[in-house]
């Protein structure tokens, strides 16, 4: 595979959660920083993929936690290209504290051309930029994350609308937002149920996602109203699975599906 490019940050106050253990989305954020910063090393910057009207869109995300991390953490992300396959390009990341790693992941990108707003065949001067040498159109089959079925009569959902702070320079909602659409009707599915954050604090108890797979469909924009649906399942004393499904209201278009992990967590 080709050299890793490292990417350094240190945790900041705002990215943790009530407990102080960093949000997904926030993580999804480094793996983005990593990214965009791998690129340029390699001679594409954001503002060359400007001036070749082309940019690079998320198709699927996938991220697992292996240890909480906290605010002031100094992480180093390591992240390649895995493989590039004519419209489409597979990075990984591997994230790293003390030594230690904490989590890893892989986004699943597609190349596309700005004025048709269509995918594109990856140029070849692109992959041997990337690549390092390396071959990267000989790796093993991607298996797609999985379809979730239609939510059960229990499934709660909640409307939002996208705001201004949602939007990326590529004028849709930013990836990692996402996440923080499902943790929002999350916990307000949990408070209909009776478990509000008072409830979780007399038992010392918290649920924290371990795994997240993200598929991206199609592009919410400002102003767009989204239905957020959410449910759990596969319940033990451990933890569970929950699924999101979050689709425009104006023509029911499903705009990304999530399946995350979850476990019970001690908070003392």
């Amino acid at each position: 595979m080709p050299q890793p490019h490292l990417f350094s940050l240190t945790v900041r106050h705002y990215e943790c959660d009530a407990h102080g253990w960093v949000h997904p989305a926030a993580m999804l954020g480094y793996m983005q920083e990593a990214a965009f910063s791998g690129s340029a090393s390699v001679g594409y910057s954001a503002r060359r993929y400007e001036q070749l009207g082309i940019y690079w869109l998320a198709y699927e995300t996938e991220l697992t936690v292996l240890k909480r991390i906290t605010y002031g953490d100094s992480l180093v992300l390591h992240t390649w290209v895995h493989d590039m396959r004519r419209v489409r390009s597979l990075r990984k990341y591997e994230i790293y504290s003390e030594g230690h790693i904490v989590a890893h992941g892989s986004t699943d990108w597609v190349l596309i051309d700005i004025a048709k707003q269509y995918p594109m065949t990856i140029p070849p001067e692109m992959v041997v930029a990337y690549s390092q040498g390396d071959d990267v159109s000989e790796a093993p089959p991607r298996a797609p994350f999985g379809k979730i079925s239609a939510p059960p009569a229990h499934a709660f959902t909640v409307q939002r609308r996208v705001e201004v702070r949602d939007i990326d320079t590529a004028n849709h909602v930013n990836n990692a937002v996402y996440l923080h659409y499902a943790a929002d009707a999350e916990q307000q599915a949990l408070e209909s149920a009776g478990w509000d954050a008072a409830r979780f604090a007399q038992h010392n108890a918290a649920l924290i996602t371990t795994h997240h797979e993200v598929t991206y469909k199609v592009a919410a924009v400002l102003g767009d109203y989204l239905n957020v649906t959410t449910w759990a399942d596969s319940l033990t004393e451990e933890g569970g699975v929950r699924y999101t499904l979050i689709k425009r209201a104006h023509d029911d278009k499903l705009v990304t599906q999530i399946r995350s992990v979850f476990a019970w967590a001690d908070t003392r």
